[in-house]
Order: C-alpha cells, then structure tokens, then sequence
C-alpha cells in the first residue's frame, strides 16, 4: 500500500512542475537604469514572470522585485513586456 502512494505523490508532484513554465522560456535583461526586463512567453502568468525577474534581481545582491510596467507587444513569441525594479 505505502508504495502506491509514493507513485501517486510522485505523479502529482510531476504533473504540477510541467504546468508550469520553465524559466528558461523567458527573456531576462538587465537594463541601463537599473530596471530588470522580463519577455513573457505564450501562455504564461504574471506570476511566473515576477518569479523569473526576482531570480534576476536576487543575482545583483536585491531581495525583491516591484513592477513598473507591463505592455504588450508585436513579438509573436514574446508576447507581453514587464519591467520590473530590484530593491532592498
């Protein structure tokens, strides 16, 4: 019985981690004011990329990550822009 369980935890833990984006899908930049610039790909939430842009401010030493703006744009694979500001 318990080693049903551990297929059935390990099948719910591998369908939740392929819902989600992978990082590596999203356009990362630093830019020359300081701000972190995140091209968001096809299909992913806001959420995912404030998580890739805290990932890039926690490289520069900052604890957080507030957006300043989001846009779309004509990019077919990229198609939202948020720029966000590392502080702390």
């Amino acid at each position: 019985m318990r080693f049903y369980h551990f297929i059935l935890i390990g099948f719910l833990v591998q369908t939740l981690l392929a819902c989600s984006t992978p990082v590596s899908d999203f356009g990362v930049y630093r830019q020359s004011d300081g701000t972190v610039g995140v091209h968001a790909p096809k299909g992913a939430t806001d959420t995912e990329a404030h998580e890739a842009a805290l990932l890039e401010c926690k490289k520069l030493g900052k604890r957080a990550a507030t957006i300043v703006t989001a846009h779309p744009t004509s990019n077919d694979r990229f198609p939202n822009t948020y720029i966000y500001n590392c502080i702390y």
